[in-house]
């Protein structure tokens, strides 16, 4: 039997995902060892690996087979486009992509003006914006705190996540518009499905009675 390769998210959705699959017999006892350096960890027994990836290239590895199966943000794998089967919402990490900036911009998404909008996420603002919207607008990629640009004028409006609203509002912009619900989905190589299909379908079916 071959290895089924996992690739999940490093910090609180690894965490939470372990957790998750302990509930359905699923551990691995080299990752409860916090001091390790080892890259790849693996139980033997039912034939799994497990490693540790940045939330960005999760969807890469799962689509080119270096993964079978993993574990990343919705907002991540809208955002990659990569040929993946997304096959469960794991229910964890909740939050809302949303169109957000001070009370007066909302007139300007109404009335569909030129703007700019300023993002982490310009695949999701362009298909919102041209694809929903109807709206034709300038998008502007950034890395850093994506609030500061409609304060400071770069932008009209801002695409981001929002989980509570409380930066937001400290700073004077609000939701305008919501763009999509978020979460932590499992999504699978679509050569995996194919091969190991008896396999992933028990563990997504094991899963789902915890969900």
């Amino acid at each position: 039997m071959r290895y089924l390769t996992f690739a999940l998210t490093k910090g609180r959705l690894a965490d939470k995902t372990m957790e998750l699959l302990k509930k359905t017999g699923i551990d691995c006892r080299e990752m409860e060892d916090k001091k390790t350096r080892k890259l790849i960890f693996v139980n033997e027994e039912l034939k799994l690996k497990f490693f540790m990836a940045k939330g960005q290239d999760v969807p890469t590895y799962v689509e080119y087979g270096a993964a079978d199966i993993g574990v990343t943000g919705k907002d991540i794998i809208l955002e990659e486009g990569r040929k993946v089967h997304e096959v469960l919402d794991l229910g964890f990490g909740r939050c809302c992509m949303c169109v957000c900036g001070p009370g007066e911009a909302a007139e300007l998404l109404e009335h569909r003006e030129l703007i700019r909008v300023a993002t982490k996420y310009p695949n999701i603002a362009k298909d919102y914006f041209y694809n929903k919207n109807h709206q034709t607008v300038e998008i502007i990629k950034l890395n850093g705190s994506i609030e500061l640009a409609p304060i400071v004028g770069l932008s009209e409006v801002i695409v981001d996540i929002v989980e509570t609203g409380a930066t937001l509002k400290e700073n004077g912009l609000e939701v305008l518009r919501e763009v999509c619900p978020l979460s932590a989905r499992m999504i699978v190589n679509p050569v995996s499905m194919r091969m190991e299909n008896e396999r992933i379908r028990k563990l997504i079916l094991g899963l789902r009675t915890f969900l």
